[in-house]
C-alpha cells in the first residue's frame, strides 16, 4: 500500500477560518485556479470547489470535473481543500468517492474535507437511473458514508472492506493509495433530523441555503447525534453566496444573471436541466433576494452578515460572489472585510 508517510495529519483546526468558494459551475478550471491562488494572497484560508455535472442555469456556462481541479488547487494553494459537494450513488460508486478522495487527502496531508450530499436531479438524473424521493436519497447518502467509512478504516489497517445493503454492494478490496488519516466528512444538510443523522455518523456538517435562524437548530441536532455515540461536536462548515459589486444595482443584476436560484422560493431537487432553471429564472424578482443572500456594494454590509456566521460558531465560511466581478470582489474583500471580521484564533 502507498501511503504519506509526512507528519500525522490533524483534519481541522481550533480556529476560524474564511475561505474562497470556487463555483466550478461558473468557472473554468484554469480561471479557478488562478482566483483561488489570488483569493490566498488576498487573506482567504481554503478552498471549496462545487461539484457539478451541468451549471444551474446555461448563462453559468462551466461544469469541469471537480477532482482534477482539486489536485491542481491543492499544488496552488496551502489551505483546506473541501469537495462539495459531492453525491455518491448515482453517478459515483461510493467506493469510487473514497478512492478519490483519499488520493486527493494522501497528495496534501491535512488538507483535505470530504462533504457529501443527498444530490440534485439536474446532476445525478444524466447516468439515466431512477431518480427516488428525498427519505431515499438521504438513506442512499447514508449508506455511502458507511462504505466509505469502511474502505477508509480498513485500508488504515491494511485490510480489506466489504458491504452488501439495501442499496449497493462492495465486493472484498481496500485502497491502496491511503493517508495515514482519513479524511473528515461531512454531511451537507438544512434539515434537522439528517443533522441529527449525521452527528452520529459524519465529522461534521456542510450547510449551504439554511436561514439563519434555523442553524442554532442544526448545530443542537448534530451535537445530540454525536453525544449518543459518544463523539465530540464536530466540524461546522457554511458556503454562503453573496453578490457585491461596486454599485448594488450590478451586484443585483449578477445575482440575478449568474445566480438565480439564490432567489427560488420552492424545491429544486427534481428539476433536470439548465434550461428548465432559466425558464423558471424568468419568474424570480428582485424581493425574492431578500433574507437568501446579502446583494449589495457595501463592503461593511457584507461583513456584517459574514460576522453573523462566525459568531455562531462555524468553524469555516466559504464565500461565493456570483458574480464575473472576482478578481475585484477578490481584492475589496481582502482589503475592506477580512481584516474586519472577529475570528476564533
Amino acid at each position: 500500500m502507498t501511503k504519506n508517510s509526512s507528519q500525522a495529519q490533524v483534519q481541522s483546526e481550533p480556529s476560524q477560518s474564511v475561505g474562497f468558494a470556487a463555483a466550478l459551475e461558473q468557472l473554468d478550471p484554469q480561471t479557478a485556479i488562478a482566483l483561488a491562488t489570488k483569493a490566498e494572497a488576498n487573506g482567504f484560508k481554503g478552498v471549496l470547489a462545487s461539484e457539478r455535472s451541468q451549471p444551474w442555469v446555461p448563462a453559468q456556462g462551466q461544469a469541469s470535473f471537480s477532482w482534477s481541479v482539486l489536485g491542481a488547487l491543492g499544488m496552488n494553494t496551502t489551505g483546506n481543500l473541501m469537495s462539495g459537494t459531492t453525491i455518491p450513488g448515482y453517478r459515483w460508486h461510493p467506493s469510487l468517492v473514497a478512492q478519490a478522495s483519499a488520493t486527493i487527502a494522501a497528495m496534501f496531508p491535512g488538507r483535505h474535507l470530504l462533504a457529501i450530499g443527498s444530490g440534485e436531479a439536474i446532476d445525478e438524473h444524466v447516468v439515466g437511473g431512477y431518480w427516488p424521493e428525498t427519505a431515499e436519497r438521504i438513506d442512499r447518502m447514508f449508506e455511502s458514508i458507511e462504505i466509505i467509512q469502511k474502505l477508509f478504516n480498513a485500508s488504515i489497517a491494511d485490510r480489506d472492506a466489504k458491504h452488501s445493503g439495501k442499496y449497493f454492494k462492495l465486493e472484498s478490496t481496500r485502497l491502496w493509495t491511503m493517508p495515514l488519516a482519513a479524511p473528515q466528512i461531512l454531511v451537507a444538510t438544512s434539515g434537522p433530523v439528517t443533522a441529527k443523522r449525521a452527528g452520529r455518523t459524519a465529522d461534521g456538517l456542510l450547510i449551504d441555503g439554511a436561514p439563519i435562524e434555523r442553524i442554532p437548530q442544526l448545530f443542537q441536532k448534530f451535537q445530540d447525534g454525536a453525544h449518543e455515540v459518544g463523539k465530540k461536536p464536530g466540524n461546522m462548515a457554511v458556503r454562503l453566496h453573496l453578490s457585491w459589486a461596486s454599485t448594488t444595482e450590478e451586484a443585483m443584476r449578477n445575482a440575478r444573471e449568474q445566480w438565480p436560484i439564490g432567489g427560488l422560493r420552492f424545491p429544486r431537487s427534481d428539476i433536470r436541466s439548465p434550461f428548465e432553471f432559466e425558464q423558471l429564472a424568468k419568474m424570480i424578482r428582485d424581493e425574492d433576494f431578500e433574507g437568501k443572500m446579502t446583494i449589495s456594494s457595501d463592503p461593511d454590509e457584507h461583513r456584517a452578515e459574514i460576522q453573523k456566521y462566525l459568531d455562531l460558531g462555524f468553524d469555516q465560511v466559504y464565500l461565493h460572489n456570483v458574480g464575473r466581478n472576482q478578481e475585484e470582489w477578490i481584492e475589496v474583500f481582502g482589503r475592506d472585510v477580512l481584516p474586519k471580521l472577529g475570528l476564533r484564533r
